[in-house]
């Protein structure tokens, strides 16, 4: 069975970072739990990453990205990601409620 090397890329670290920051201003407890929780779904990348559905991103940026959803609800975050013959590169983590890169408000019209 083939298994993928899973990259996290800094862009991705950065918004892992940040939403872990802005989750523990409410509650630390939950923020360890919600890092922890992230990782392991991003880990879950190692096998068959290509079960995952591309993401809006990969019109815009003719790129095929592909997308996990970790959470439920208001919770939701988009961890997006590329898969190469050997390696799924994550790119970037945001929240569901978050526009999709490359989208402006006026794109949404």
């Amino acid at each position: 069975m083939k298994r993928w090397n899973v990259i996290v890329e800094l862009p991705a670290q950065q918004d892992i970072a940040e939403s872990r920051l802005w989750i523990a201003e409410s509650n630390v407890v939950a923020a360890d739990r919600w890092f922890d929780s992230i990782y392991e779904t991003i880990g879950s990348l190692v096998m068959f990453p290509e079960r995952c559905p591309l993401a809006p991103e990969s019109e815009c940026f003719n790129l095929e990205i592909r997308e996990i959803v970790h959470g439920r609800r208001q919770y939701k975050y988009r961890i997006l990601f590329t898969v190469s013959e050997n390696e799924v590169h994550v790119l970037h983590v945001r929240h569901g409620a978050r526009l999709a890169l490359g989208e402006t408000e006026s794109s949404k019209e």
